[in-house]
This record gives C-alpha cells, structure tokens and sequence, in this order.
C-alpha cells in the first residue's frame, strides 16, 4: 500500500467576513491585545512533499502570503465565490510573474463569478499585460489529483449555496458550514483532523453556531478539531477554548498543523 503523504497546513487567516477587529468596532474581543484574537479573513495553506496549495484567496491574501514566508505556490482551490474568500485574486501576480498560469480549481458556477468579477483577468484578447495569468479547472463532487494527492471535495450548505470543502488524504477543510447531507457526511469518516467553522453563539442562519458545529464533530467523530471562520462575537479565544471538550480547539492565524 502507497504510503499517505505527510501534510503541513498552516491557517493564514481564521476569522469571518469581516476580520478581527472590525472596522470601528469597540467590541472588548475586537480591543484584545491578545494575538490569538486578531484575526484575517479564512485560508490555509496546505503542504506536502514539494506542493504548496492554496484555499480560498481573500483581500487579505497578499499580507498573509508575505506573513507565513510562501514563496511560490501551485495552485488555489476555491470553497465558493463570496467576497472574503475570492477578492484577493489580482494579488497572485507576484507567482504568476514568476512561475506562469497559476492553476484554480472550482465549481463551474464558482468560475463563472470569478470571470464576471474580474472579468480583464480572464480576457482572451487585448489583455493587459500586467494583469493575473490563470489557469481554470473546473472541479465536482468527483475526486481529483493535485500534484501526487487524491483530493475528495464535500458538497456543504452555506445556507441555500451549495458550496465546496476539500478532503486531503486524513485530513477535511470545510468553512462556512451551515448543513451537510447524511451522503456527503460519509466522506467525513476515519478522519485524524476536522477544521470547521464555528461562527459564534447565537443562531445564525447561514453558519454553524458553536453548539451546531460541535454536535456536528461528535457525529463525525475526528481524532481532533479545530474551529474556524470565528466571529469577534464568538468571545476571546483563552476564554472560549476552556470551554471546549477535549480533542476541540479554536484555530488562530499563523497555528501549523503537522499531519
């Protein structure tokens, strides 16, 4: 049996739509002086062998790029197409100078807003010369190869959006969860680590609450569990960790995970 690759992923960015602080707010959570509160629109990298992959491009992409030293990268995997996980697109130029078409993978409906939104990255003729250079491919519910790895992606329900989480190898990416069928469920099985969203207490009616996601993980039973996509009005990280049952922890930007 082919022995599984060694995975190295680092969260380059755990908070919602809006980071932490928000603009303006006075929220205690968004005045921390704690690190572990401060917190960039959500992405990871993921890493192995001599592959660097990307999830979700935000606007705080280029900052997170230069903060966790990524000096190349080959390719981005989309989630889905809302703003805090796509508006740093023009942002890949540096590795498009450098190495070419960068590769993207998503759904056909995901690409078709990414050509409408930045539609002159896209353009065939009379490009500008400066502008990003891509490579599209479109992904569905079916297994595809990314350099020497299987990725499995999960169809989540992001309130009505259906919308992607990724599988690599023991480990499963899935951000912005509000629902997950009993049949994609089944993908979710024997994992050693869960990263989900956990949006903050109160209902919500396109994310997991933090009472949802860990009913959720009690279900899907991982080995561990890092929440994700955390709202200032989920509380200080020190004080909600407490909180959580064993083999659970709140994710914060720049943690690496060795898998």
């Amino acid at each position: 049996m082919k022995k599984k690759q060694k995975l190295k992923v680092t969260f380059l960015g755990t908070g919602t739509s809006q980071g932490i602080p928000v603009i303006g707010s006075t929220h205690p959570v968004c005045l921390s002086s704690n690190k572990k509160d401060k917190r960039l629109r959500v992405s990871i990298l993921v890493e192995w062998e001599d592959f660097t992959f990307v999830v979700d491009c935000g606007p705080d992409f280029r900052y997170q790029m230069l903060r966790a030293n990524v000096s190349k990268i080959d390719g981005i995997l989309f989630t889905h197409d809302h703003a805090d996980h796509v508006a740093g697109l023009d942002d890949i130029r540096p590795f498009c100078f450098q190495m070419g078409e960068v590769p993207i993978y998503a759904q056909e409906r995901v690409l078709d807003v990414l050509t409408q939104r930045f539609g002159y990255i896209f353009e065939t003729e009379n490009k500008y010369p400066g502008a990003p250079s891509i490579e599209k491919n479109t992904i569905d519910l079916n297994p595809f190869t990314l350099g020497t790895m299987n990725v499995i992606p999960i169809e989540l329900m992001h309130g009505k959006l259906p919308i992607f989480g990724y599988r690599f190898n023991d480990f499963a990416y899935l951000t912005d969860v509000k629902t997950i069928s009993s049949k994609e469920k089944e993908k979710l099985k024997n994992l050693k680590v869960l990263v989900i969203n956990a949006l903050q207490i109160r209902p919500h009616y396109t994310h997991l609450t933090l009472e949802e996601a860990l009913e959720l993980i009690v279900e899907l039973n991982p080995g561990r569990t890092y929440l994700t996509h955390i709202s200032h009005k989920l509380g200080f990280h020190d004080e909600v960790e407490k909180m959580l049952p064993p083999n659970v922890y709140l994710a914060y930007d720049e943690l690496v995970l060795n898998i």
